[in-house]
């Protein structure tokens, strides 16, 4: 079937999270049900309400060059590493400079490094404060290298929406080729902020969950004992294209990049405003040319909190409907913040692929007021006609992504 050149295409999908060090092993885990979460061995864990997080699968310095990787945030590691991946799974495209971007979102960019360094200038002094603290904090960070990797000069974005700045950085890749300004965009989202000031920060917000003595079982999207998030680390990213670019040099698609739909609540900081979720997935339906009953799969942001999945859950409803087939990967992986809608992404986009369903980790009792058909026990096997995937953060900011079978 020949490609519409008018649609944008996914050609490359890299990972590394805390299910695997690449997409595929992410994607295998995924369906496996296997959990990333375990405790927190570290001494500074030990006065922590949460003490569990996801971490790395794979520590990126064992796959980057040492001496790079000394220079570099653990944010701008897994950014690193996920974008090499999806670039190589895209055949590493002959694209002109001035027509590939980058857009690689972060919700706390370099914050291990700034939290480290301020360490040591507390404990030692301006001089032992390392010349490569900014570069390493910034949270264009990420974006900088991945643009310096692949000689990216049609311009270094980074969406900075707390957890929907990976799905941001998709939306933001699909307007650039829809507007003419690239062919070819290398989009995601990156997030390395596993330390205590963020945990203890969530902690007192009563975010995080505290079920330490069942780490793998302790995010659980939709079920009646949900009692909070658990912290994740890690990178997904996604090589787009314009159709017509990649049928020219007989790319492969993974699926189509229908349409994407971005809001704000204006409402409350960290409160969640239903209405402006339902905006985001309408806008991204109509963008799509879609109808919500085309849906038939719904990737939930869906945190494991328990004001937060039910009015996702009432979102969903309203701007779909309950016949789709729901899934929360957030379950296994932990939330990745920044990542999250990336790896949303990526997950949705291999669901549609492939044709199968990930199960939604530890729904042992679905919530009564939730009345979406969430997947639970074993992955569903079934074709995907299309798929929506929320990502939603704190500040009000909404965003959706519509995916499509590959032409």
């Amino acid at each position: 079937m020949s490609m519409n050149t008018d649609n944008v295409v996914v050609t490359g999908l890299g990972a590394t999270t805390p299910l695997g060090g690449d997409a595929a092993s992410t994607w295998n885990a995924m369906l496996a049900g296997q959990s990333g979460i375990g405790p927190l061995e570290e001494e500074w864990a030990a006065a922590l309400p949460g003490r569990i997080a996801g971490r790395l699968a794979v520590e990126p310095t064992e796959v980057l060059d040492r001496v790079q990787a000394r220079r570099m945030d653990r944010c701008e590691q897994v950014a690193l590493v996920a974008a090499r991946e999806a670039w190589a799974d895209a055949g590493t495209p002959e694209v002109d400079p001035e027509r590939l971007a980058v857009v690689i979102g972060t919700g706390t960019g370099g914050a291990l490094t700034m939290l480290g360094q301020d360490d040591v200038l507390e404990a030692s002094g301006v001089r032992r404060v390392s010349p490569h603290t900014v570069p390493m904090l910034m949270a264009n960070g990420p974006a900088a290298w991945v643009s310096i990797e692949l000689g990216a000069r049609g311009g270094a974005h980074t969406p900075v929406s707390a957890c929907a700045s990976g799905a941001e950085a998709i939306a933001m890749g699909l307007d650039l080729i829809r507007l003419g300004r690239a062919d070819v965009v290398v989009a995601g989202g990156a997030e390395a902020c596993v330390c205590a000031l963020t945990m203890a920060g969530f902690a007192q917000a009563k975010a995080h969950s505290t079920r330490n003595d069942e780490p793998q079982r302790a995010s659980r999207p939709f079920d009646v004992d949900r009692d909070g998030f658990v912290i994740g680390e890690g990178a997904a990213v996604v090589v787009l294209e314009r159709a017509g670019f990649a049928a020219a040099r007989s790319a492969r698609a993974h699926a189509t990049l229908a349409g994407a739909g971005v809001t704000s609540d204006a409402f409350h900081i960290t409160a969640a405003h239903p209405e402006g979720q339902v905006r985001a997935m309408r806008r991204a339906l109509d963008a799509a040319g879609l109808a919500p009953q085309d849906i038939g799969l719904v990737h939930a942001h869906a945190t494991s909190t328990p004001k937060g999945d039910l009015a996702e859950a009432q979102s969903v409803t309203e701007a779909i409907g309950t016949h789709p087939a729901v899934t929360a990967t957030k379950s296994m992986t932990g939330h990745l913040f920044g990542a999250a809608g990336s790896l949303g992404a990526l997950a949705t986009i291999l669901a549609v692929r492939d044709g199968v369903v990930p199960a939604t980790a530890n729904v042992e009792t679905l919530d009564p007021e939730v009345k979406l058909d969430v997947v639970t026990g074993a992955p569903r096997r079934a074709a995907v006609p299309a798929a929506l995937t929320n990502s939603f953060g704190f500040g009000g900011h909404n965003a959706s992504l519509v995916f499509t079978p590959a032409p």
